[in-house]
């Protein structure tokens, strides 16, 4: 009797384990990206637009060796805290792909070219400008629902983690795009600077409004460093060019400042600063530290510092992508994504506000 009892309790055992990991499963966190094309993972293949990345080379080094719609030799920052979290990578809201289950993983809103304003990237024409993608979000919200269950679906989205990063483009494609824009006809750079967070903190308010709970917010990289305005911009020894770099200087801690408030106005630490500017300057300024040859010139580019126009099949393409801190002229390579990410995941406050990605994690769990 005593013999025949061990095989019922690890059949039971078995059952628990098994229930467990579907519970644990169910229980998994959603992600949801909301963005620009630092963080597009294929919306922009869908739209009628110049702001895309299905061409080779784009996506060389990705499991598949092929373009994907993401702006990147491999995976973008999305897909690294997805893995680093353990999740499987959201799918772009627009993939025919998003049903059923899938959507319980969470959705990728982002759309390349977008900004802060509707009227940055309007040269893209066709592109997901960032109240529609929180109208997506609402309709998401509506789908899951209807599979899951109205409560069930709110308590997914309050669980979930949520990635935003927006601001970078309503500087290098609207306010700098062009000498004497509308916008900087309108603005001094500080009077546009503080325009700016006050539309970033309706859009912030808007997601909040629609249920996110833990919101990672980025600042602009250190704009006036990336290969295309080295090239564009005619910098001579590969230095930083300086508007560019006062208007990041000027906007990121008037972004923390306002995440601050937005919290303190809550109650909670819902919105959490991502400090982008200083992730990239640490190997723009000191590539060797870091493994690259280079942060000035681009992998995959033609023209002065590989800045000049678009990544595409007759670009100069470097043999080696490890070695750039760029994959083309705007966006880091998969490896300099992997540096950002470490810090988003384990990063003193020097680089996340008020506590880093495993310091939330752990406590929301």
């Amino acid at each position: 009797m005593a013999r025949s009892s061990v095989p019922c309790v690890w059949t039971t055992l078995g059952f628990v384990l098994v229930a467990i990991g579907l519970v644990a499963q169910a229980e998994a966190r959603a992600f949801f990206v909301f963005g620009d094309s630092l963080v597009d993972n294929g919306n922009n293949n869908y739209l009628i637009t110049t702001a895309r990345a299905d061409s080779p080379p784009y996506g060389i080094d990705y499991p598949t060796h092929r373009p994907t719609g993401r702006f990147s030799n491999g995976l973008n920052i999305p897909d690294l805290i997805s893995e680093s979290i353990g999740s499987e990578a959201t799918l772009p809201y627009l993939s025919p792909e998003l049903t059923g289950q899938r959507l319980l993983v969470g959705a990728n809103f982002a759309s390349a070219g977008i900004g802060i304003l509707n009227d940055t990237g309007v040269q893209f024409v066709n592109i997901i400008r960032i109240y529609q993608q929180l109208a997506y979000f609402q309709q998401y919200q509506q789908r899951v629902g209807a599979l899951i269950g109205i409560e069930q679906a709110k308590r997914l989205v309050n669980q979930a983690l949520v990635l935003m990063t927006l601001g970078g483009n309503d500087f290098v494609n609207n306010y700098f795009l062009v000498p004497n824009s509308a916008r900087s006809r309108q603005y001094a750079l500080p009077d546009y600077v503080r325009y700016l967070i006050s539309e970033y903190q309706k859009i912030l308010q808007r997601l909040y409004d629609l249920g996110a709970r833990r919101v990672l917010v980025t600042g602009t990289g250190p704009l006036g460093c990336v290969p295309a305005e080295l090239g564009t911009r005619g910098s001579r020894n590969g230095e930083c060019i300086a508007d560019l770099q006062q208007a990041s200087a000027l906007f990121n801690p008037q972004m923390v400042q306002m995440l601050n408030a937005l919290n303190t106005k809550i109650g909670s630490h819902v919105f959490i600063a991502v400090n982008a500017e200083q992730m990239n300057m640490d190997f723009i300024s000191n590539p060797q530290a870091y493994g690259f040859v280079t942060s000035k010139i681009a992998c995959c580019g033609q023209g002065a510092y590989n800045g000049i126009g678009l990544c595409t099949q007759l670009s100069n393409l470097c043999p080696n992508r490890e070695i750039y801190a760029f994959w083309d002229p705007f966006h880091p390579s998969e490896r300099a994504n992997r540096i950002i990410v470490q810090h988003i995941m384990t990063g003193s406050t020097k680089y996340m506000h008020p506590m880093n990605l495993t310091t939330i994690m752990a406590m929301d769990y």
